[in-house]
Parts: C-alpha cells; sequence; structure tokens
C-alpha cells in the first residue's frame, strides 16, 4: 500500500472522470491525495471523501503562472512524502511531471486521455506538441497509460517509452448500474423532457461536454440550424458549458445565442447524465480532437445511437454503419446529413442503439479499467519496497501486468 497523488488540472477533471479511479485506489488500501485548481467543487469533492490540495493550474502554457504551480507542487510533494505521482491532462501532466522530478518522486505514471496532437494541426503545432509529449514520456515518466488504441500503437511504434512501460488502457464507465437502459425508467424519462420543456413527440438530439470550439460546437449549431428549419420537432440537448478555465471562450457568446433558439435546450453542467440520456433519441459528438470520449460510451451504455467524427478515439468506440455514423471533423454538411438520416429512420435508430449497448458491454466496462490501474499501482510500489533489482528486472516484472491493458 502507498500514498498516491493524482494531479489534474481542475476540479471538474476529478469529479468528470478521477473520482472512480480515486475510490478504486482508496478500496486497495492506498491513501489517495489530489491537487487541482478548485473552481467550486471542492467541498462536494471532500464530502465524498476525497482529500483535495487547492493548487491553481492554468490550462494553457503561461510560464509565471505555470512556474508558480511547479513550485507549489513541489512543496507539496517534499512535505507528503508520496509514494507516487499520477498525472492527467495536458498541461498539468507537464508540471506535475517536473515537480516530481525536482522533488525526487517517483513512480510518476502519466495518463494520456488523448494526446494533444492532431491531423487537424498546422504541420508546425503537430511537430511542437508531438516533440514535448514524447519528450516528457521517454524522460519524465515511468509508465505510459494511453487510453485510445492509435495513440497506445503510435505510442509504441515511436519509441515515447519503452514497450513494457506503456500500457493501452483504454477508458469505460458502469454499464452494469449507473449506464444501464433499464436504470431509468420510461416514466423518468417522460419527466426529464417535461422537465426541460420537450414534448414527448419531439426528436432529441443530445451533446454532452465543453462549449468550446475543438469540439465541434460551431458546426453542431450549424447543422442543427439547419435541421430545426425543416422539422419543428427536433431539439437539441446542450449538456454543458463554457469555464473560465478554458482557452477557447467563444462558447459564451454562443451560450446566449443557444438560449434564444426555441429548439434548443441548454442545461448546463448535470450530474444526472443516464436521466438525460434516457430522455434522447440520438447522441452527437463532433469533436476535432479526443482521446477515448467517455461521454460517447456512457451514451452507447444507455443503448443510443451515436453521430461522431472520423477521428482517434471515436472511431474506436463507433463503427459506422453499425452503432453510429461516422462523418469528417469540420464539415457541417456532412453533420447535417447524418442527423437527418438517423432523425428520419426509427428502426436505424433502434437498430443502431442495440449495437451501442452491447459494444459497450464487451469493450467499455468500467470496472476492467479501474482494474488495470489498480494491478500497475499494487505491482509500481511492491517494486519500491523490494530489494534493489536491475532495471531490467523491473521491467520484467512490471512487464506480468502489461497484458491487462489491452482490450481483446
Amino acid at each position: 500500500m502507498g500514498k498516491i497523488l493524482q494531479i489534474c488540472a481542475i476540479d471538474q477533471t476529478v469529479e468528470s472522470l478521477l473520482l472512480p479511479l480515486i475510490q478504486k485506489l482508496a478500496e486497495e488500501g492506498h491513501e489517495v491525495h489530489t491537487a487541482c485548481t478548485d473552481t467550486g467543487r471542492f467541498q462536494t469533492l471532500r464530502a465524498k471523501g476525497l482529500m483535495l490540495w487547492p493548487i491553481a493550474i492554468k490550462r494553457k502554457i503561461e510560464p509565471l503562472s505555470n512556474l508558480r504551480s511547479i513550485l507549489a507542487l513541489y512543496r507539496l510533494m517534499k512535505r507528503e512524502r508520496y509514494d507516487a505521482v499520477h498525472v492527467h491532462t495536458p498541461v498539468a501532466a507537464v508540471l506535475g511531471r517536473v515537480a516530481a522530478r525536482l522533488a525526487g518522486v517517483s513512480p510518476v505514471v502519466y495518463t494520456a486521455h488523448g494526446y494533444y496532437f492532431h491531423d487537424g494541426m498546422s504541420r508546425g503545432e503537430y511537430r511542437l506538441y508531438y516533440a514535448v509529449e514524447k519528450w516528457f514520456a521517454k524522460h519524465l515518466t515511468d509508465y505510459l497509460l494511453v487510453q485510445s488504441r492509435e495513440d497506445y500503437e503510435l505510442s509504441v511504434q515511436d519509441g515515447f517509452s519503452p514497450p513494457e512501460r506503456i500500457m493501452h488502457l483504454g477508458n469505460g464507465v458502469d454499464v452494469e448500474r449507473r449506464f444501464h437502459p433499464q436504470a431509468v425508467s420510461p416514466e423518468e424519462a417522460v419527466e426529464v423532457r417535461s422537465a426541460l420543456g420537450i414534448g414527448a413527440d419531439d426528436l432529441v438530439i443530445a451533446y454532452v461536454g465543453r462549449m468550446v470550439g475543438e469540439k465541434g460546437i460551431f458546426e453542431l449549431l450549424d447543422a442543427f440550424s439547419r435541421l430545426a428549419r425543416e422539422s419543428g420537432r427536433v431539439r437539441l440537448l446542450l449538456v454543458g458549458d463554457v469555464s473560465d478555465s478554458e482557452r477557447d471562450q467563444r462558447g459564451k457568446a454562443l451560450r446566449e445565442h443557444c438560449r434564444e433558439h426555441p429548439q434548443i435546450v441548454l442545461t448546463g453542467f448535470r450530474q444526472d447524465i443516464p436521466q438525460l440520456l434516457a430522455a434522447s433519441d440520438i447522441f452527437v459528438l463532433p469533436s476535432h480532437r479526443e482521446g477515448l470520449p467517455r461521454s460517447i460510451i456512457e451514451a452507447m451504455a444507455m443503448g443510443k445511437p451515436i453521430v461522431a467524427t472520423n477521428i482517434r478515439g471515436c472511431r474506436e468506440e463507433v463503427t459506422d454503419g453499425v452503432n453510429g455514423i461516422l462523418v469528417e471533423p469540420k464539415q457541417s454538411e456532412h453533420l447535417y446529413k447524418a442527423l437527418k438520416k438517423l432523425a428520419c429512420d426509427a428502426r436505424l435508430r433502434e437498430a443502431y442503439g442495440q449495437n451501442s449497448r452491447y459494444l459497450a458491454e464487451e469493450h467499455f466496462n468500467e470496472q476492467h479499467v479501474l482494474a488495470r490501474q489498480a494491478e500497475l499501482f499494487a505491482a509500481l510500489l511492491a517494486a519500491k519496497t523490494e530489494p534493489p533489482r536491475t532495471e531490467k528486472e523491473v521491467d520484467e516484472r512490471l512487464g506480468q501486468n502489461r497484458s491487462i491493458g489491452h482490450i481483446p
């Protein structure tokens, strides 16, 4: 058992992504602390038993602020004497790894929820972010966990780290209880619709995510506006918002525009995602960049047909013509046609939805993902308490756990 520090940029990430892992590690007997920016969710998270340290971490490169974050993390690590550090989200992961090296803490584990570089970038941007990710993975990371299979294959082929120190982690949700079609009764789904001002005969297209450009929100609104002009019974359910910590603040003006559209329902951030999905007919995520998006998995687990962009991560979850439709990113025309196709075909929606549920059960069970990480930390921390070994012997020991990171 050990003392583990989790690091990410903001408390919203803890609440939406890291909470199950933190609880799993605590159940295994570890003492788990988390360092991130307090945006107002600390009290709720502490009520769930989490140990949180408020350290301001900007989500963009800002040298003076970044240096202050590194210093605060360094002091925390020296004071608390952690046995391992686990970093998440691009900027926080870089700052956390620098602080860990300065503080002499190891092992350092980095989960790449989705590399920041992607095909939609300019050549110069791609090279810059690729170089940063590779250098930090190679020199300041003891174990690299990647969620998408494409990121895993790239990491191995391009030598981001020795293969035995890279794990294909995958992603998952609670498909057995919380995200299960039978977890929300038809009556409850009707009540949710009614509370949102959505009629029983309306067709609801749901989006869950941040209202920023890289999520494809502008293309989505363009495509939906066209669809709405053709049918008065379609509704766009936007679940999410734009926080002050976002680099892209254009969503704030967009939010006001959405409030004025009679067929768009804007909910802000919500916790009742299963209920909102149960009240929906189609799920859409037109992102430009993703890792292995949890929102799609949640919708799949609730038995919904998916419209998503043909990018890494999304195409690992959505098979075109099986459980949804893949469209090219940044193409509102393609998005409009895909949404219209599903909106006009109830049988197709039903078939894709059934396939989504099957694929979620088979490949995206959260318990499997949590078990992989728990086993990894058990092995890493056990290696610290055993007699000294050569680097090769340590790699061989950890390599015994590497196979748990592969989804069949």
